[in-house]
């Protein structure tokens, strides 16, 4: 499964795949779910995880600046805040469209009675 188009729409990531459906995931859910090592962590041969201290991001962070497509597996995706080092494998990125929330629904004032 690959995308055949990617366009940034809102505060979403439209994904057209080349099997003709289409995905829209928020920028939050995405940067959240950076695949790098600093993100994520790392485990060693032993299986420990070894993750630096969590980073409270800012308006930035979630801001996507650009992407970039590596080799023919994976889109690297460079965000405002400059963070640059999760490559979102295809897969990943279809699991992460699959697995997001819905979209949240607007608050509604409540109705004066």
């Amino acid at each position: 499964m690959r995308p055949t188009d990617l366009q940034v729409i809102g505060d979403e990531l439209a994904v057209k795949w080349d099997d003709g459906s289409e995905s829209f995931v928020r920028l939050d859910w995405l940067r959240r779910r950076c695949p790098c090592a600093g993100c994520q962590g790392e485990r060693d041969v032993m299986g420990n995880l070894y993750k630096g201290p969590e980073r409270k991001l800012g308006p930035a962070a979630f801001q996507l600046v650009r992407f970039v497509p590596v080799g023919g597996y994976a889109v690297q995706l460079v965000w405002g805040d400059g963070h640059q080092t999760g490559l979102y494998a295809f897969d990943y990125l279809r699991r992460l469209a699959e697995a997001a929330p819905p979209d949240p629904q607007p608050q509604r004032p409540d109705k004066a009675t």
